[in-house]
C-alpha cells in the first residue's frame, strides 16, 4: 500500500482533569477527542490500515476502538520521535502520513491536499503549518505550539523552534507548528535515528526532524491551513476553547 495513517495518542488527560483518563479519550460533547480524528480518517480512500500508538491507559484505548486498527505501544513518553519509532514494525505502506489522536477538528480534505503535494513535489517530508494574528481568545491554544522559522528571501521552511526551547523574539512568531506531517517512510527511519533529547524537556522531538532533512539539502514542502482545524486539546482550558467552537458550530 502507498499510504498509511500513524495517530500519536499516547498521552495522559492530567492537564484536562482527567489525571486516570488517556487524553484521546476526554470527552469532547459526549465523543471521545480521537474519534473524531479517525471518523475524517474514514474519509481517506486507498491506505493501509491504521497505526494508533498508545501508552498510558492503551488497553482502555483499544477498548473504546476496537480492532479496527493496528496498535503500537510506547512504553515510556520520551516524546513524538520515541513515540513514532514505536510503530516501525507496524507500519507497511511507503509513505506515512502523522498526526495527533487530540486534533479533533482537523478535516480529511486538509490531510488529502497533504497527501496530494507531498507526491507533487517529490519531498521527503511535507508539514501542515498554521497562521494566527494573535494568541489570544479561542487562539490561545496556539501560544506553545512550535515556531516555524523561514529563510527571509526564498520562504522556504529552515527550522522548528520548539516553545520551551525559543528566544523571546521567536515566541512572537506567528507561524506555528500543529505538528502534522507526511513522510518517505524509508527515508524517515533512516533519520529518525538521529534525533537527541538536547532540549529542555530532554525529549525526542519529531520538530527535529525538519532540521536533519534541511541539512541533507531536502526541500521540506509546507501547506498552510485553516487554525480552526489544528487546535490541539492539551488542557482544561482548550478543552473548554473546543466545547465553544463545536457549539457555535451547530448552532
Amino acid at each position: 500500500m502507498r499510504n498509511q495513517i500513524v495517530i500519536l495518542a499516547g498521552g495522559k488527560g492530567t492537564r484536562m482533569g482527567n489525571p486516570k483518563v488517556p487524553k484521546v479519550l476526554v470527552m469532547l460533547k459526549n465523543k471521545p477527542l480521537i474519534l473524531y480524528v479517525l471518523d475524517e480518517i474514514e474519509k481517506i480512500h486507498q491506505l493501509a490500515k491504521p497505526v494508533i500508538v498508545v501508552g498510558f491507559g492503551a488497553g482502555k484505548v483499544q477498548q473504546v476502538l476496537g480492532n479496527h486498527y493496528l496498535y503500537a505501544f510506547q512504553q515510556k513518553q520520551l516524546g513524538t520521535a520515541h513515540a513514532l519509532m514505536a510503530a516501525k514494525n507496524k507500519v507497511k505502506a511507503e509513505n506515512i502520513l502523522v498526526l495527533y489522536g487530540d486534533h479533533p477538528f482537523i478535516k480529511a480534505d486538509s490531510l488529502k491536499s497533504l497527501i496530494s503535494a507531498h507526491f507533487k513535489s517529490g519531498s521527503k517530508i511535507s508539514m501542515l503549518t498554521t497562521q494566527v494574528k494573535n494568541f489570544t481568545g479561542s487562539n490561545k491554544p496556539f501560544e506553545h505550539f512550535a515556531k516555524i522559522i523561514r529563510e527571509p528571501v526564498s520562504h522556504q521552511v529552515v527550522k522548528i523552534v520548539e516553545y520551551k526551547d525559543a528566544t523571546d523574539t521567536q515566541r512572537k512568531m506567528k507561524e506555528v507548528n500543529p505538528g502534522i506531517y507526511m513522510f518517505n517512510t524509508k527515508w524517515l527511519w533512516e533519520n529518525i535515528k538521529k534525533i537527541g533529547n538536547n532540549n529542555a524537556q530532554k525529549e525526542y522531538y519529531l520538530t527535529d526532524i525538519v532540521g536533519i532533512a534541511i541539512a541533507q539539502g531536502e526541500k521540506v514542502n509546507s501547506i498552510l491551513v485553516n487554525p480552526e482545524e489544528v487546535i490541539g486539546i492539551n488542557s482544561a482550558e482548550d478543552l473548554a476553547i473546543a466545547e465553544r467552537r463545536l457549539q457555535k458550530a451547530t448552532k
